[in-house]
């Protein structure tokens, strides 16, 4: 198995605690990521435990959530028990053509094979649609994070998870990079202000479910839990009851040509 398939195949085992742990989605990135898409009708792709699935939800969109792994999805099942979901994945969407007016992806398309999932995700859009990718990203222009980003490393804080890349990291995400034609418009990228109330152990366990810690073997992953704890008992900010985590959700839009 490939690095990326071993990733994207980690999370299963945390289901309950991405779900408990992971943020939701700013509701003005998700508002801007469908402000274009020419109906209603939005796809979450590679859904997880539904935290952007629930967002759509409340902002009325007519949402069908869309996951590969099945504790995930059973987890998803669970908490929104009212949302179509179905077993699928980026490469091989189980929706008819032209289905959908925007596809979504939250914390996701890194994942995707764009070189298969590129023609998929255009074959259920309408005509016009619009596919975004969202990540939530933390603020490492505030000192504390910054610091919280060199002793967590890239397992726990990597490259797409601070704002001071991740634009780079997902500007040509929807390529194929295979040399393949391109599916989609030239993309567009936003972000806002988000936030997740966190004390010193919930960020210890939101980091726990990144695929990077969920991959090293159970002495590394605790020697680096454990690195994580002592740094954030050391700081004021987070030494001691609740606290706001900054982040910013960032988003990648493009068109379907």
């Amino acid at each position: 198995m490939n690095e990326r398939l071993l990733h994207a195949s980690s999370f299963g085992a945390a289901a309950i605690a991405y779900d408990e742990h992971r943020p939701d989605y700013a509701q003005a990135a998700v508002r801007w990521a469908l402000r274009p898409a020419p109906g209603p009708r939005v796809l979450d792709l590679g859904a997880g435990t539904g935290k952007l699935t629930g967002t759509l939800d409340a902002l009325g969109a007519e949402v069908v959530a869309v996951e590969p792994d099945p504790a995930m999805l059973s987890e998803l099942r669970r908490t929104l028990p009212a949302v179509r979901a179905l077993p699928g994945s980026a490469e091989e969407i189980p929706l008819p053509d032209g289905s959908v007016d925007a596809v979504l992806a939250g914390n996701a398309m890194h994942w995707f094979d764009m070189a298969v999932a590129g023609p998929e995700i255009a074959r259920v859009l309408a005509p016009g649609g619009i596919l975004a990718g969202l990540w939530n990203v933390m603020d490492d222009r505030v000192e504390w994070v910054a610091g919280l980003a060199r002793v967590g490393g890239s397992a726990a804080i990597g490259p797409r998870d601070t704002p001071t890349s991740w634009r780079a990291e997902t500007a040509r995400m929807y390529l194929p990079g295979t040399g393949a034609a391109a599916r989609f418009r030239s993309p567009e990228q936003a972000e806002f202000p988000h936030g997740q109330r966190r004390t010193a152990d919930t960020l210890v366990s939101t980091l726990a479910t990144r695929a990077g810690m969920l991959v090293m073997p159970d002495h590394e992953r605790e020697a680096g839990l454990g690195r994580i704890r002592a740094y954030l008992a050391s700081r004021p900010e987070t030494t001691d009851g609740e606290f706001t985590l900054p982040m910013l959700t960032g988003v990648l839009r493009v068109r379907r040509l």
